[in-house]
């Protein structure tokens, strides 16, 4: 007897690679804008739009990776309908991690680096990661039933 790996686990670990890369990209616009053009030296609020800009730039990518990959099979024939669901889902997604760092700084006083850098990046990451692929799944790339032929193809 074979192990069928579910579906949703399929789309969730593919989910999680483009968000991989994703934020290598984001890391990587940002550092490069930040050290070039955008360094406060050069602008003074250079590295806010460095962060939006790579922001952006991240964003794009795992719009690409996941309607091509991860979600492949449930993408929507309105691209421009579905890429802007799809920012509006990385933004919302984004703000989990903005209100986990206010609730550990300003209402729970933890003010250190390592604190903010937990709260942030670790716990805001993950909350924030589980609402983009809830949202990814029910709005953005709504699963619909296909043919089993096809489900087990794309694993």
């Amino acid at each position: 007897m074979s192990a069928r790996v579910p579906p949703v686990l399929i789309r969730l670990v593919r989910f999680a690679a483009v968000g991989g890369v994703g934020f290598l990209v984001d890391l990587g616009a940002f550092t490069l804008l930040r050290l070039g053009p955008l360094s406060p030296e050069h602008v003074a609020e250079g590295p806010l739009v460095a962060k939006a800009i790579s922001t952006l730039c991240a964003i794009a990518v795992n719009w690409a990776g996941n309607r091509w990959w991860a979600f492949r099979l449930h993408r929507r024939d309105d691209v421009v309908r579905e890429g802007m669901a799809f920012l509006v889902t990385s933004l919302l997604g984004s703000s989990v991690a903005l209100l986990c760092l206010w609730t550990s700084h300003d209402l729970l006083g933890l003010r250190s680096a390592i604190d903010d850098t937990v709260s942030a990046n670790v716990v805001g990451l993950v909350l924030g990661s589980a609402v983009r692929f809830w949202l990814a799944s029910v709005w953005v790339f709504p699963v619909r039933r296909v043919p089993t032929a096809v489900v087990q193809r794309d694993g």
